[in-house]
């Protein structure tokens, strides 16, 4: 089983800016990002492929959120720009050894998760 920590959430006003970290314990083929809001199903925002890097965003982020990587550090980001209040949520990391990174069902390492709110 691989540990996985996010960090970096917080408040921010509509238009700005975070960048969440998420460092995991030992290998995946895939780290995803997450989001959930309380009430509402888990939305999937970008996978990657800890081989070949970004592979997929949501509509709902695309243009305005990016993930990269730092392998030496086990650590995948996802940048976000341009926040929206409706991007607040629960953020969460999450990995598999599976493929293909898209399969949202085969992530079975879960962190625990790290706040965004975006106020208007």
């Amino acid at each position: 089983q691989v540990h996985l920590v996010e960090s970096g959430g917080g408040s921010v006003q509509a238009g700005g800016s975070l960048r969440l970290s998420c460092v995991r314990s030992g290998y995946a083929n895939c780290v995803a990002w997450f989001r959930q809001v309380p009430g509402k199903e888990r939305e999937v925002v970008a996978t990657l492929s800890t081989l070949w890097g970004p592979t997929s965003y949501s509509d709902s982020v695309k243009g305005r959120f990016t993930t990269s990587q730092d392998n030496d550090k086990n650590t995948v980001y996802l940048q976000m720009d341009s926040l929206k209040p409706e991007d607040t949520a629960m953020y969460y990391c999450a990995s598999t050894r599976r493929s293909p990174c898209s399969s949202v069902g085969g992530y079975n390492d879960w962190g625990q998760g790290t706040q965004v709110t975006v106020s208007s």
